[in-house]
């Protein structure tokens, strides 16, 4: 794959991306130019805080629809709150649209577990998302979130783990991605996904 494209909209740590992919010999440019969006090979977008701050500022970046136009094109791989911007609402705060890119809604988690959830846990896969080629059922990720995605179809979803209730970890459906933990934060088995991503062709 040739650039990746990070979005910037003004929400997200993005040097710890960039650093990522810098150490995998990716490509990759933080940009809010829509016209960089749409040479990009493939578009990443980060993501932390509520969700309806970062919702305002997409869409007050102007580059709601771009991403839509190009998630039709080229991979694109929403991390963190960027997965949850993928979905068709949030609750958080208060009722919020997303991009729609993924069916169902974000709610906060429903567990007995202490919230926030920080820290390592395992993956349980399913569905055979390319994200995961070359990794192992179990395999541990970093996750820092209250709010999870709740998926209408089960079939888009990549990935599961367990914090006192099934929390949806990964999605996936035709060339969009999203992974509610932290790939750039998962050592060598986060390095692998964003490896697998770098390797996906539009």
């Amino acid at each position: 794959m040739g650039r990746i494209a990070i979005v910037d909209y003004g929400v997200g740590n993005l040097k710890s991306v960039v650093n990522a992919l810098d150490y995998l010999g990716l490509q990759s440019l933080i940009t809010a130019d829509k016209a960089e969006l749409e040479r990009a090979d493939a578009i990443l977008l980060p993501g932390v805080g509520a969700f309806p701050d970062a919702a305002e500022k997409l869409r007050a970046s102007g580059l709601e629809q771009t991403l839509l136009t190009q998630s039709e094109k080229k991979p694109l791989l929403g991390i963190c709150l960027g997965m949850q911007l993928l979905f068709e609402e949030s609750t958080e705060v208060r009722p919020t649209a997303g991009l729609g890119l993924i069916s169902g809604r974000v709610d906060r988690i429903r567990t007995v577990e202490k919230l926030p959830h920080i820290g390592w846990n395992s993956l349980h896969l399913q569905n055979d998302c390319p994200l995961f080629r070359g990794l192992d059922e179990g395999c541990c990720v970093y996750f820092v979130h209250s709010f999870c995605g709740y998926a209408a179809r089960e079939e888009e979803v990549a990935a599961r783990t367990d914090y006192g209730a099934s929390v949806v970890a990964a999605v996936h459906r035709g060339n969009v991605y999203g992974c509610q933990f932290h790939p750039e934060k998962s050592g060598e088995t986060g390095l692998q996904i964003l490896r697998n991503f770098g390797e996906l062709n539009p």
